[in-house]
């Protein structure tokens, strides 16, 4: 696969997009993908070492924080001549990026979207407002344009106004960092880059309004011995030098201008405390918080509403949230971090165990490479009438989700929704009938399993030719069911499979329940499946009632059958409320490892079957 990524800039300039494209660049040219790109030069430097896949336009000049560029288009219409790519990967916010609505050569190509950030205009004058009304027509047509919008977390595409008509063809997969890029540092290197014993805070960002450093000035001038070293440079330095000399002009705080990568490694893995002051959605995600995380740093942040930040930093599970512009808050969290070392020890610990389990680059970059395969192929229009299947949804108190999951699988263009209530004591049922599914609530409450396969016989009984089963909490996309159903011609059964979903744990119990029952599938629980006839009329019968879950005993059930399994790729999206059935605590997982290991030992002799 050839992709062509279009953004602002590229390293070695600075700042969290242009880190994000290098490193998912690197990562797909390594998983084997043919990827290049075009970005903006800065006016004035040269980048002789640049790689034969990577073209920087020159830059007539910079209005309004976008760079303004007459020759994009001739660049660009060069660069797919150049790299002949299958898709065109646009990073957004980028002006230039609207060139390729009027050249022919790019209207040809898929398009995906990759929203960074959405413009925010509220503090800049009129000019800006003005300029954003034309800018935003634009926008819409690229959005519109395009067969895929990638999002970098679900707090910014819920708050996102601009990307609420296109939520459809939207999809979550969260901004990642190179582990290369990011080497481990001796402690000999670090010594004598803080001047005191205090307290040692970091904030590394451009010298820019919305990233709020005057907060942070602010809450370390008043806080006794702590020291604050502020990386980077930017228009509002003049400002935030005022705001020193205000303060006292204490020498425990520096202004480091520029630094270079090694420089900023050192940094990252010797302060005591990494800080995110920022006070807008500009700040849509942060990339610096995971390379503080990857240095087992705890670190605070602001608590802005609608963006990825709260995501990537669990309040006192990897570090704190504090009020934007609240100086008493930043000042409260960095004096409890001082006084706490062991409590400091304990989130950075916490944010290195998650960089390494969600934010290292090579995960996301297949994502995408999923994503790619999946949304980008021939439009597979969903059948029409008998031909169709039913998708069937079983939910127990998913109020809060499920009418957001039956209008995306509507909006894909499967109009035949059976939502099975197992129970629910809240608005469930409610929902779903307002949002267009037929609704069964059984009397007896039957369990997940016992949920699905009432779906199954109603789906028999009403001449359905299948049928494909997705969970009602949100983690599955309405966006691969043709690909299910498009597998299913080749084989009986196809589950869509995401090992990635899986924590340390799970994937544990995969390999052990991959031993005992002979199955070479990558996700053994997954319940985003395609059963075709002959599956649904086994499924429906006494046999399969006997059994407690939907995933392990039904494909040993299926197995026996000798009817044919097939996996393909897919992404899913975490929990978005409520908890697991199965893993709501460790009992129910023990339950759920000792039934299913004797089920497995049940059914030792049966053969191995044929599974793709």
């Amino acid at each position: 696969m050839h992709i062509l990524h279009i953004g602002k800039y590229y390293p070695p300039v600075p700042g969290g997009m242009e880190r994000y494209l290098g490193d998912l660049v690197a990562a797909q040219r390594d998983a084997g993908i043919e990827a290049a790109a075009l970005v903006h030069a800065e006016p004035g430097k040269r980048h002789a070492d640049d790689p034969p896949w990577l073209m920087r336009c020159p830059v007539w000049r910079r209005l309004l924080f976008a760079p303004i560029s007459p020759r994009f288009p001739f660049w660009l219409g060069r660069a797919i001549e150049r790299y002949r790519p299958d898709l065109l990967h646009f990073h957004m916010p980028n002006l230039s990026a609207f060139w390729a609505l009027l050249l022919p050569a790019a209207r040809e190509k898929g398009w995906v979207v990759h929203w960074h950030a959405d413009v925010e205009t509220g503090r800049f004058p009129w000019s800006m407002r003005l300029a954003y009304a034309f800018y935003r027509v634009f926008e819409r047509a690229l959005l519109a344009r395009a067969a895929l919008i990638v999002v970098t977390s679900r707090n910014y595409l819920l708050a996102s106004e601009p990307l609420r008509p296109w939520r459809e063809k939207c999809r979550v997969v969260p901004l990642g960092v190179d582990p290369v890029r990011l080497p481990d540092v001796p402690p000999e290197e670090t010594r004598g880059l803080w001047p005191g014993q205090g307290l040692r805070v970091l904030a590394v960002g451009r010298l820019t309004y919305y990233k709020g450093f005057d907060t942070l000035i602010r809450a370390v001038a008043g806080l006794p011995g702590a020291q604050l070293l502020l990386v980077g440079e930017g228009e509002e330095r003049p400002y935030l030098e005022r705001v020193w000399r205000e303060a006292g002009q204490p020498g425990r705080i520096r202004f480091m201008g520029e630094v270079d990568d090694a420089s900023r490694n050192r940094l990252l893995a010797s302060c005591d405390v990494f800080c995110l002051p920022s006070r807008e959605r500009t700040e849509a995600f942060g990339i610096v918080l995971m390379e503080a995380m990857r240095y087992g740093r705890p670190v605070v942040a602001s608590d802005l509403s609608g963006s990825g930040v709260t995501w990537v930093v669990e309040d006192g599970v990897n570090g704190l949230l504090a009020g934007p512009d609240a100086v008493p808050a930043w000042r409260e969290a960095l004096q409890r971090l001082a006084q706490e070392p062991a409590y400091r020890s304990a989130l950075g610990a916490a944010g290195r165990r998650r960089y390494w389990r969600e934010f290292a680059i090579a995960r996301g970059a297949a994502s995408l490479a999923h994503l790619y395969a999946a949304d980008l192929e021939v439009a597979m229009a969903p059948p029409m009438g008998h031909d169709a299947p039913l998708i069937v949804i079983p939910a127990l108190n998913e109020a809060a989700s499920i009418g957001v999951v039956i209008d995306s699988v509507q909006a894909a263009g499967w109009r035949d929704v059976l939502v099975v209530d197992d129970g629910s004591r809240d608005e469930t049922a409610r929902i779903a009938a307002e949002h267009g599914a037929s609704v069964l609530r059984p009397i007896l409450k039957q369990g997940a399993w016992g949920a699905m396969q009432t779906g199954i016989r109603y789906a028999i009984k009403h001449g359905y030719a299948g049928v494909i089963t997705m969970d009602a909490d949100g983690q599955h996309e309405a966006a691969y069911l043709g690909h299910l159903f498009a597998a299913g011609r080749t084989a009986e059964v196809v589950i869509g499979a995401c090992p990635q979903r899986g924590s340390r744990l799970r994937r544990m119990a995969w390999r052990y329940f991959r031993v005992l029952t002979g199955f070479n599938f990558e996700d053994l629980t997954s319940g985003l499946r395609y059963y075709g006839p002959a599956a649904c009329r086994l499924l429906a019968g006494e046999d399969a009632t006997l059994l407690e879950y939907q995933d392990i005993g039904v494909l040993l059930l299926l197995q026996q059958a000798e009817l044919s399994i097939a996996e393909i790729p897919v992404v899913m999206n975490s929990r978005s409320s409520g908890a697991s059935r199965v893993f709501s605590s460790w009992w129910v997982v023990a339950r759920y490892m000792i039934e299913t290991t004797l089920l497995c030992f049940a059914k030792w002799q049966v053969g191995r079957g044929r599974h793709a």
